[in-house]
């Protein structure tokens, strides 16, 4: 059924106080909300009809109606006005953002803090791992004579270093040379081909010499191995606490245990289509039992080299929906612009 202008004003107005009350929501507050010159007793009316076509409930014997996940959506799809970032926002975020290229999930694990501290909610940030994932460089730098230290650089700008000590002294020379073998050998090569071409060098190297390749090789390995998972982070999962629905322990537990937890967290759903760019999640939407009685809003950035990241927040279902698109969609933009170009979207003063 086609609702009517006015049902639709009722309803947004509805979802618009109680997301900032957390109260179930009367006739009166309507009328001073919705700005429409009707009675309260038919507003009281039209809110009795959005009830039993499922937009609203009724909590307890209370008067006062609440957003079902039925009227969330529809605030959602069709009611709801664009929220329009403050500049501090802007500012803010830029400013988060507006840093050196680190290691890929030092960035989105700092991305997510920073959103999570903005919008008063737990936020989880991904980057979906390149299907081919090879090592770019090999550096090695000596520290003592018997000790030198491994740098590794895969393709997608991960950088991981690692301490070696040997039983025998390390002269520069054959340091240098261990350097151009490897090099040489293992260079853009994927997991599975560098360990196939480490069993072929065993053959055709002196036992010293491929002590030395194997120790650096199998520190490459792990990295390439790290790299190829599905990397998850969490910020803020205590601003559950924040908000009247979790105020009580024993509902915002498992939630928090499900959002803390690195195998269940993993299981977030990430359900964005190649050409999706944001997606809502409302109530039972979500299959996890976990988060049956909350909301997910999800973003994807572009980081180059043929990866994808996800940053979403999770809150109640009573949440800031225009707000908090607004903000995860700039702030997934900003990531985007940072990965591919190194630069970050205009603020509103300089548009």
């Amino acid at each position: 059924m086609e609702l009517t202008n006015r049902k639709k004003k009722i309803l947004r107005a509805i979802v618009e106080i109680y997301i900032a009350t957390a109260e179930p929501v009367g006739s009166k507050a309507v009328a001073q909300q919705a700005n429409l010159d009707i009675s309260t007793a038919t507003i009281r009316n039209e809110m009795a009809d959005l009830t039993e076509l499922g937009y609203l409930e009724q909590p307890h014997t209370s008067a006062g109606r609440v957003p079902s996940p039925v009227g969330y959506r529809l605030y959602v799809n069709e009611l709801m006005g664009e929220h329009q970032l403050t500049m501090q926002e802007t500012q803010r975020i830029n400013e988060a953002l507006n840093l050196k290229m680190e290691e890929l999930d030092r960035v989105i694990d700092r991305a997510g803090k920073v959103l999570s501290q903005i919008s008063d909610y737990p936020v989880f940030t991904m980057a979906a791992p390149k299907k081919r994932i090879t090592v770019r460089r090999f550096d090695l730098l000596m520290v003592e004579e018997n000790a030198f230290i491994a740098v590794v650089m895969t393709d997608n700008s991960i950088v991981k270093n690692k301490l070696i000590r040997m039983p025998d002294q390390l002269s520069d020379t054959q340091l240098q040379l261990l350097s151009t073998v490897l090099n040489s050998s293992f260079v853009g090569l994927t997991l599975e081909e560098m360990e196939q071409s480490l069993d072929q060098m065993e053959t055709r190297s002196a036992p010293g010499a491929f002590q030395l390749i194997s120790l650096v090789v199998q520190f490459a390995m792990e990295v390439l191995k790290e790299q190829s998972g599905q990397t998850v982070h969490t910020a803020g999962i205590t601003h559950l606490l924040e908000h009247p629905e979790y105020h009580s322990l024993d509902k915002a537990k498992p939630l928090m245990n499900y959002l803390s937890d690195g195998q269940e967290g993993a299981k977030l759903p990430v359900t964005l289509s190649a050409d999706q760019n944001m997606n809502i999640l409302i109530g039972p939407e979500n299959v996890n039992e976990a988060l049956k009685d909350t909301s997910v809003v999800m973003a994807s950035y572009d980081i180059g080299d043929n990866m994808r990241g996800v940053i979403g927040v999770v809150g109640p279902t009573r949440m800031d929906y225009a707000k908090v698109t607004a903000r995860l969609s700039y702030f997934a933009d900003s990531l985007t612009r940072m990965f591919g170009k190194g630069e970050l979207p205009p603020g509103e003063d300089e548009e």
